[in-house]
């Protein structure tokens, strides 16, 4: 059995489509005014922060999906480094992690659940956080991602609502794993595209821990299911301004140039465009799959001052510039 055969829906593209989240969510939001809360629900933040009150915040967060992969090592593996990607993508420093594990024991091996686990285990341990504990079901969908518990000096927590006007747009890794997902899901995924998509899925986004030191670097977050076009808009909102795109500066994922050109996507890529269709000025219309595919344990998106462009791009050389930040309504311009 395939184990992506169970899987409705790939990695962060199992994301509940977010006009639905919003409705679901809605009267159940904690914010600053909850005692130790500093940064609750109330935004779009990639990790709730309470703070120590001792010039330290406790970062937390969970993250969980199906089935991206057939590989049960690299479907643990990516889900970890999803799942730690939240603490970096604020700044902080990821030091516990405990599993959630969903395994249908009357369909899959309990020696593939193994594999799965020690994906998990062997990335937690190579970017030395301890994979501690957690807790298992037996589900009638595999499910594994985790909850992890990290640190961050206070001056260095990095948010999605504090962008400047001015800001230099960067994103750290290239898009197009969803496409690349979709194609290995439905079985028209060459071994190249395969191992493109394998490569991506077990980098983690470390860097952003470096990143928080830095006071240039206004705002951070990671691209994930909605995609980089429901990420950036997070920032836009929260921060009140306006994208600029320049498409041809976007890093792509080489081996999924062919399925962009063919829309091979996934069926959340759709979702995505129509939650986010009446805030995007598509100047150039070849950016479509690119800016709606949903990722998984995508890259960094950062918002930099201009005359720190360069001090980030030495601390993290895989970054790449794709657009400025501007005073201005709420929404992403694509040229």
């Amino acid at each position: 059995m395939r184990l992506t055969a169970l899987s409705k829906g790939s990695g962060c593209g199992c994301k509940i489509n977010p006009t639905v989240l919003k409705e679901m969510l809605d009267g159940f939001r904690v914010d600053e005014s909850f005692p130790g809360i500093l940064v609750g629900n109330s935004l779009s933040d990639d990790c709730s922060v309470y703070d120590l009150g001792d010039g330290m915040y406790l970062l937390q967060t969970v993250d969980f999906f199906t089935p991206i992969v057939d590989d049960p090592y690299v479907f643990g593996a990516a889900a970890a480094a999803n799942a730690l990607s939240d603490i970096w993508a604020m700044g902080g420093k990821p030091v516990m992690a405990n599993a959630v594990f969903g395994w249908p024991l009357d369909k899959l091996p309990v020696g593939m659940g193994r594999q799965v686990l020690q994906g998990a285990f062997e990335l937690c341990k190579s970017a030395g956080v301890a994979l501690a504990g957690g807790h298992s079901i037996d589900s009638q969908e595999a499910i594994f991602g985790l909850s992890v518990t990290g640190t961050c000096k206070a001056h260095h927590l990095k948010r999605n609502s504090t962008a400047v006007a001015g800001d230099v747009l960067l994103l750290t890794k290239p898009l197009g794993v969803g496409m690349l997902a979709a194609a290995h899901k439905r079985g028209q995924s060459s071994a190249a595209q395969d191992a493109a998509l394998y490569k991506v899925l077990q980098q983690t986004n470390q860097a952003g821990e470096a990143l928080g030191g830095l006071g240039g670097v206004h705002a951070m977050t990671d691209v994930t299911g909605f995609g980089l076009a429901g990420h950036l808009l997070e920032i836009c909102k929260g921060s009140g301004l306006t994208a600029e795109l320049s498409f041809k500066d976007i890093p792509c994922i080489e081996e999924a140039r062919e399925l962009a050109a063919q829309f091979v996507l996934p069926d959340n890529a759709m979702r995505n465009w129509n939650a986010y269709e009446s805030e995007l000025e598509m100047g150039n219309q070849a950016a479509f799959p690119w800016l709606v595919d949903p990722q998984t344990n995508g890259g960094l998106l950062l918002a930099v001052a201009p005359d720190q462009v360069d001090v980030v791009l030495e601390l993290c050389p895989t970054a790449q510039r794709i657009g400025i930040l501007s005073a201005g309504e709420a929404r992403i311009v694509v040229k």
